[in-house]
């Protein structure tokens, strides 16, 4: 997560207005701006855009426009319902899911229980390859979805209730399970979405049709842009603009150059290289505020060369967070030597112990007692904005523990992602997580967990699983917290990736758009952005 969320470009934590409104009686969606204006937003170019497989920041951002969750969180990150009418539960382990009537498709179909079973049947279905999978692991009959040759094809928990009420019986209770539907894996897919019951039309991905504020307007252009227009028919808070277009950047300074010529309108991340001159440059145009993204460096812990915990620990112990954090990103960001974001409940600072501290000359003797590798190299993608602190991480490797060390550019976020997931070669390798939904589990589970969706590292621990699943079991928040403590203090110990920055959004807009706000999942706020006349 996201994470949603893995983040593709360099996270500069929490916006005080977060995602979509609540549904309500919104206005009619031309209030500040005309309805033939544009809004142009950069992204990356997604690595997909079917909800069950859209596991990054670019890719939900359009998503979010396109959908509507069935919760949103509030600003003590608390769920409440949007596309839900109310989502109970009297033991944590049977969900009943009322959805709001007035809700349709962009095609005009109206939404109902079926289209979110389906949806979810298919992204837990494991021959579908889908990214998200794993969001679906504590619905009853899961397993029997995974394999090359699964006994189902959908899930024995999914029952239909009527056309707007379905439940969820999980394998076990799961005291966060209402918290998690705020992600887009659990959004709706239409009848039309689907050439034959479970089978995905291959049309869907390129123009996807939701249930949110905003339609596709075309098709998505790859690399280019992806456009949306408002969509009239829906019952919630109106879009305050007709038209986005989320624009498709390789490089964060074009991106930079364009905002600053009123050529782009809301850039989302401010590049590194420009965040000294951003507040001058961009005037009351330059904004913050809080979010939820990490930053580590991971390692593949099936080569040889990383598979020593020992090796891991010292190479962090080589990298002074504090004077990159302060040198190439400005203050912008602060040191991580934990694994999950000061923003939730069950926060402790330096979890990571010595290993978090800067110490060159223990790294350098534990390096070699280790046997660590004479040369280091750290990918990153090269439309991320990462260069500046990459190549400050390398030459303190180099002098700190007398190893060749070097920065490997992948041009796009996807490509990175695919090569880790086949296993090619790539050294060390940059990641960025956004939180899917606001838990401790969501910093854990997707990323360590020996089946995680994003576990792109091979890290695996018995211990560590046991304890995050014991936690998601757990009667009381309090109880679960104090688990995913627990397993958070394994992590210290094996080291799979180095915690390096927690971050918040930096971002900046032209001249022509207000009231700019970014949530914690570093995503723009797409109902409330207008035109500035």
């Amino acid at each position: 997560m996201r994470v949603r969320r893995l983040a593709a470009w360099t996270a500069l934590p929490l916006a005080v207005t977060l995602g979509l409104a609540a549904c309500g009686s919104g206005g009619d969606g031309g209030s500040g701006g005309s309805d033939s204006s544009v809004v142009s937003i950069q992204i990356a170019e997604p690595k997909h855009l079917v909800p069950t497989n859209t596991t990054e920041t670019s890719g939900s951002q359009v998503l979010a426009g396109l959908f509507s969750p069935l919760v949103d969180y509030d600003a003590q990150n608390k769920p409440y319902e949007v596309a839900a009418q109310s989502i109970t539960s009297s033991d944590n382990k049977v969900w009943t899911i009322k959805l709001k009537d007035g809700f349709t498709f962009h095609n005009g179909e109206k939404v109902t229980s079926e289209d979110y079973i389906n949806a979810w049947n298919y992204g837990a279905y494991a021959p579908n390859g889908q990214d998200s999978n794993f969001f679906f692991e504590k619905i009853a009959g899961y397993a029997d979805l995974q394999g090359k040759a699964p006994k189902a094809k959908e899930m024995s928990g999914l029952k239909k209730v009527d056309d707007l009420t379905f439940t969820a019986t999980l394998s076990e209770p799961y005291i966060d399970f209402k918290t998690t539907l705020g992600y887009n894996a659990f959004y709706p897919m239409p009848d039309a979405a689907f050439s034959a019951p479970g089978v995905l039309k291959d049309s869907y991905e390129q123009a996807p049709i939701g249930q949110g504020p905003f339609k596709m307007k075309g098709a998505w252009q790859h690399d280019s842009k992806i456009d949306v227009e408002r969509y009239d028919a829906y019952p919630g808070d109106k879009p305050k603009v007709k038209n986005i277009e989320f624009r498709i950047y390789q490089q964060l300074t074009a991106a930079y150059a364009d905002v600053l010529a009123d050529n782009l309108d809301v850039l989302p991340t401010i590049p590194t290289e420009s965040l000294s001159t951003a507040p001058s440059d961009l005037g009351d145009r330059y904004r913050t505020s809080p979010m939820s993204s990490f930053q580590f460096l991971a390692f593949p812990t099936f080569d040889k060369d990383y598979s020593s915990p020992d090796v891991r620990k010292a190479i962090s112990m080589a990298i002074d967070r504090d004077e990159i954090t302060k040198s190439v990103f400005k203050g912008s960001q602060t040191s991580a030597r934990s694994f999950v974001s000061p923003v939730l409940p069950g926060y402790r600072e330096n979890t990571a112990g010595k290993a978090g501290e800067f110490n060159p000359t223990e790294a350098k003797k534990l390096y070699q007692a280790a046997g660590g590798p004479s040369k280091i190299v750290i990918s990153y993608n090269g439309d991320g904005g990462h260069k500046d602190w990459v190549d400050a991480t390398v030459n303190q490797l180099k002098a700190n523990l007398g190893v060749d060390a070097v920065g490997s550019a992948e041009p796009k976020f996807a490509d990175l992602l695919t090569k880790v997931e086949k296993k090619t070669p790539v050294g060390a390798f940059r990641m960025g997580w956004v939180m899917d939904y606001p838990t401790m589990e969501d910093y854990l589970g997707p990323l360590y967990s020996t089946n995680g969706s994003s576990n792109y590292y091979g890290y695996s621990n018995p211990e560590f699983d046991k304890l995050v699943k014991e936690g998601s079991a757990a009667k009381t928040q309090d109880e679960a917290i104090a688990k995913y403590q627990q397993a958070e203090d394994i992590l210290a110990k094996d080291m799979p990736v180095i915690p390096l920055r927690f971050g918040e959004n930096v971002f900046g807009h032209s001249s022509k758009v207000k009231n700019v706000e970014m949530d914690l999942f570093q995503r723009v706020n797409l109902v409330k952005i207008e035109a500035a006349s």
